[in-house]
C-alpha cells in the first residue's frame, strides 16, 4: 500500500501549552487533526468554566490562517470542585470532560487530587449530566512499573461500583492489565499513545538514558506493549487514539531533573501509521484514529479526509520551540508514512 486516505482523525488527549509554546506547537496538530481533547495542566491550571473560555480563546486566537480546528476543552479536578461547576461545564457547550490527576503524579499535577474520594459529589453531578472523567490512572506510592495496575485494583474498580453510569476514559494505558480491564467493563474506554505502541522501557537506557522517551506513565515491559498494540488493532470501540503530545523544551528534557512527556505532534498520524503496519492492521486505523474517540464522547464524525502516503523521511532532530528547540519523539529515525503535504 502506497496511499492512505482517512476521515479527518481527532486527538483524544492532546497538550498545547501557552502562550508562545501554543502558537509553535498548534500547527503541527491542525494539519492532521479536526479536534483535540486538550488537557488543563497549565500554571495555573484550567479549574473553571471561565478558565476554559480563555484558555479556548487563546487557542482560537493562535490558529494558522485559513485553517479549521476545534479545541475540546477540559476542566482541571481539585479536592475543591463543585458540581455546581460540572453544571455550569455541560452548560457551556465547549467543555467537554474532566481531568483527575493524582496530586504530584505528572506535569504540573501539584493541584491534583488528594484522595479520589473526595470528589463522589463531583462524580455523581458528572453521572447525572453525562460528563465524561479522564483518568490519569495511576497512585505515587508504589513502584513506578506498578502505579497504573495498583490505581485500577484500589480506585477504579470501587470507582466504576460507585457510578456504574459514569462515562470514563483511563487515559495513555500502558499495561495488559489497563486492557484487560478496559475490555471487561462497561462504560470505559482507554486511549493510546504512540510511543506505548511503538517502544518499550528498553528503549530508555539504549546507549544511555534517553530523556526524550521519559513519559508517565512511563514505558512498560514488551509484554504490555504487544498487549497494547492488539488492542488497538483489535477493532474494539473501547480502544482510541490520545498521543499524549506533550513538549518540553530540549534544556528541559536534558536536565538533571527532566521533564517527563513526549513530543508526537509533528508526526503523530505517521507514527500510529507505522505501528499499524508492523501488525498488517492498516485497514483499521482510521476506526482507531477517527471514530471511536468521537463515538464514546457523543461528537458527531468528521467528514473531512488526510492521506497518508508511504514516503521515506526522516524525523528531524529539532523544530524551533521557545528557547532551546524542541526534540521530537523519535528524533534522527527514519519513518515509513507521512501526512500529504496538501493536507
Amino acid at each position: 500500500m502506497q496511499k492512505l486516505t482517512l476521515t479527518r482523525p481527532d486527538d483524544c488527549h492532546l497538550h498545547l501549552r501557552d502562550g508562545a509554546a501554543l502558537k509553535m506547537v498548534l500547527p503541527y496538530t491542525v494539519q492532521q487533526f479536526a479536534r483535540a481533547i486538550v488537557m488543563p495542566n497549565l500554571k495555573p491550571p484550567v479549574r473553571s468554566v471561565e478558565d476554559a473560555a480563555a484558555y479556548r480563546d487563546r487557542i482560537l486566537a493562535a490558529m494558522p490562517a485559513g485553517k479549521r480546528f476545534e479545541p475540546l476543552m477540559t476542566l482541571y479536578l481539585t479536592d475543591n470542585t463543585s458540581p455546581e461547576e460540572i453544571i455550569a461545564a455541560k452548560a457551556s457547550g465547549f467543555v467537554k470532560a474532566l481531568k483527575y490527576y493524582p496530586a504530584g503524579a505528572t506535569t504540573n499535577s501539584d493541584f491534583g487530587v488528594t484522595d479520589i474520594r473526595k470528589c463522589d459529589r463531583v462524580f455523581e453531578a458528572m453521572q447525572e449530566v453525562n460528563m465524561p472523567l479522564l483518568l490519569h490512572g495511576e497512585v505515587i506510592d508504589v513502584d513506578i512499573f506498578d502505579r497504573e495496575r495498583v490505581f485500577i485494583e484500589r480506585h477504579l474498580v470501587s470507582l466504576q461500583q460507585r457510578f456504574p453510569n459514569l462515562r470514563v476514559v483511563l487515559e495513555h494505558v500502558t499495561t495488559a492489565d489497563a486492557v484487560q480491564f478496559v475490555l471487561a467493563a462497561e462504560n470505559i474506554a482507554a486511549t493510546i499513545t504512540p510511543q506505548h505502541l511503538l517502544f518499550n522501557r528498553n528503549i530508555l537506557f539504549k546507549g544511555g538514558i534517553r530523556p526524550h522517551f521519559y513519559c508517565l506513565p512511563i514505558l512498560k515491559r514488551e509484554e504490555h506493549r504487544q498487549a497494547l498494540l492488539k488492542a488497538a488493532t483489535s477493532g474494539n470501540p473501547k480502544f482510541f487514539l490520545g498521543t499524549d503530545s506533550a513538549p518540553h523544551t530540549r534544556n528541559s528534557k536534558e536536565s538533571a531533573c527532566g521533564c517527563a512527556g513526549c513530543f508526537s505532534a509533528l508526526h503523530a498520524m505517521a507514527l500510529y501509521a507505522e505501528a499499524f503496519e508492523g501488525e498488517n492492521a492498516l485497514d483499521k486505523l482510521e476506526a482507531f484514529a477517527s471514530f471511536y474517540g468521537p463515538d464514546f464522547y457523543q461528537f458527531p464524525r468528521n467528514t473531512e479526509q488526510i492521506t497518508l502516503i508511504k514516503k521515506t523521511w526522516r524525523v528531524p532532530d529539532e523544530v524551533p520551540f521557545t528557547e532551546s528547540g524542541l526534540v521530537p519523539l523519535g528524533a534522527g529515525q527514519e519513518m515509513s508514512w507521512q501526512v500529504a503535504e496538501s493536507e
